[in-house]
């Protein structure tokens, strides 16, 4: 799913209504409309309580579509004006017009703090204050009303956006938002609902078609876009009967030192899961056993010495090679991992230690091959390209760091998001529950092992992003956020395959019964 920008939004509004022969106005109705439909099918005509709060924009003419077909079915409602400026939208104006028409509770006009209504906890709040058009600071009375929102507990509905969210900012001030239970967006989700700084400003999400010009929606490229199996589906190659371990590829996993073997078997262990015909090992000789025991399925090369890496030096032809998990970050270490980049022609996965190492080196970056893929978490990606002052300047240097040296890089979160030159791809997958030691050695065996079997680097890295994310997925319900460990993603892996060709199952339909006497 694309994932447009502000400036697209109001692009493929303007094309729509043209191409469509509809007015601004009518294109407003339809969003509200969708909005109330939205509702009216949860609420069934619940006479609970529904505070319909609407700036004097766009965004507040939507909020009084709402409330207009919200009254004219018989449900509960108060609607107010946010009168926060003297300036109101030509929409907004024919839509206020229309609700005084349809009922003899006008709009109820707030102008300060003073008039803030009374609200219970089991009310419904519904926010029309500020859309993605917000070009002004939020006033001080607009702020207390958002704060009487919170203090009220009651449930929040937010249309398009939580009020006083930027679509391409992080909030100055916490207060100046809306927090959200729910956010009806309209057909496309915004980049905000995914980054750590401001998805907080909305518990849940959902998209409603308005009728953008379909042509627009396919053919305009976006910044970002939204994984999930829909877009995954076409990536996945299928095998063919008379395939065989040589034709899905050989990895080389290099890492490893004393006390950090377990991340080399992990990583190992995904590269298998995930499908690649063979993977080897190259570790320090203190990990021989351990690994030869735990995974029979590895064949393993070890270094020559006993707890560390100190050489990289095997006679295999690997398809793709991992390098960094539990390696360490001691001199002679970096020592042989600068002579490996030097000779090294294969497609490169770096992680853990060895991102620390790019780190420490930074004219290391200019020897990796095209398209290597690095999966830093947080701290390592700070390593590499400094410290940001938010989200986006997190997003806009990685972005500069990727297309510098042509690299992919991978940041790890709760939406994982994978970076390849100007482009974002955000993952929809994955839970709390990857938080735990191990996860992202497993990561880099599912991405190299991707590789391995052929898929180009970004495919590869989209893709084992999104599987190691579902497998999380269908095992937390069993597993529970706290008792899942590393070595469960690799359990989920099948299932997540499995799961990519899994149809929806159809709705319930309960068989009517005898009547009784």
């Amino acid at each position: 799913m694309k994932i447009f920008s502000k400036e697209q939004i109001y692009e493929g509004d303007a094309l729509t209504a043209k191409k469509q022969g509809i007015t601004s106005t009518e294109l407003m109705e339809r969003a509200g409309t969708q909005i109330f439909n939205w509702l009216h099918l949860r609420m069934q005509g619940a006479q609970v309580p529904i505070h319909v709060f609407c700036g004097i924009g766009n965004n507040g003419g939507d909020g009084l579509v709402v409330a207009r077909h919200l009254i004219t079915h018989g449900y509960n409602v108060k609607t107010y004006i946010v009168n926060y400026s003297k300036t109101r939208s030509k929409d907004f104006l024919i839509n206020y017009e229309r609700i005084k028409g349809t009922t003899k509770d006008w709009p109820i006009l707030l102008n300060d703090a003073k008039e803030l209504p009374e609200i219970d906890e089991k009310d419904i709040i519904v926010d029309a204050i500020f859309g993605i058009g917000l070009n002004r600071p939020i006033v001080t009375w607009v702020k207390q009303l958002f704060n009487h929102f919170r203090a009220t507990k009651a449930f929040v509905l937010s249309i398009d956006v939580p009020s006083g969210l930027e679509t391409d900012a992080v909030p100055k001030d916490e207060e100046c938002v809306v927090n959200a239970g729910y956010t009806l967006s309209f057909q496309t989700p915004k980049l905000v609902f995914f980054l750590p700084e401001t998805a907080k400003y909305t518990v849940q999400w959902e998209v409603l078609d308005i009728g953008i010009d379909p042509e627009y929606l396919f053919t305009t490229p976006t910044e970002a876009d939204l994984i999930g199996k829909n877009e995954v589906l076409p990536i996945y190659k299928p095998r063919e009967k008379y395939s065989h371990k040589g034709h899905f590829g050989h990895a080389l996993v290099i890492g490893g030192s004393y006390g950090k073997i377990g991340a080399v078997t992990l990583a190992s262990r995904g590269v298998l899961t995930i499908g690649a015909g063979k993977v080897t090992a190259y570790m320090p000789k203190c990990g021989y056993i351990p690994l030869q025991s735990s995974f029979p399925e590895a064949m393993v090369i070890s270094d020559v010495n006993d707890e560390k890496i100190t050489k990289i030096d095997f006679n295999i032809t690997p398809d793709a090679v991992a390098f960094g998990v539990g390696a360490g970050t001691d001199a002679k270490t970096i020592s042989a991992f600068e002579a490996f980049l030097k000779t090294n022609t294969k497609p490169l996965v770096i992680d853990a230690d060895g991102i620390n190492i790019l780190a420490k080196k930074k004219a290391l970056l200019k020897s990796l091959p095209e398209n290597t893929v690095l999966t830093p978490h947080p701290k390592e990606l700070e390593g590499l390209i400094g410290k940001w002052t938010d989200d986006f300047d997190k997003l806009k240097k990685t972005k500069a760091l990727s297309k510098k040296y042509k690299c992919i890089v991978v940041i790890k979160g709760a939406n994982t998001i994978t970076v390849y030159g100007d482009k974002l791809y955000v993952n929809a997958t994955g839970n709390p529950s990857l938080a735990t030691a191990g996860t992202g050695d497993v990561l880099t065996g599912m991405i190299t092992g991707l590789i391995a079997q052929g898929y180009d680097a970004l495919a590869a890295t989209i893709f084992g992003v999104y599987l190691h994310g579902k497998s999380a997925d269908l095992l937390v319900e069993e597993l529970g956020y706290q008792s899942f460990i590393a070595s469960h993603v690799i359990e989920g892996i099948p299932l997540a395959y499995l799961d990519l060709f899994k149809q929806p199952e159809p709705p319930q339909v309960e068989e009517a019964g005898e009547e009784e006497n």
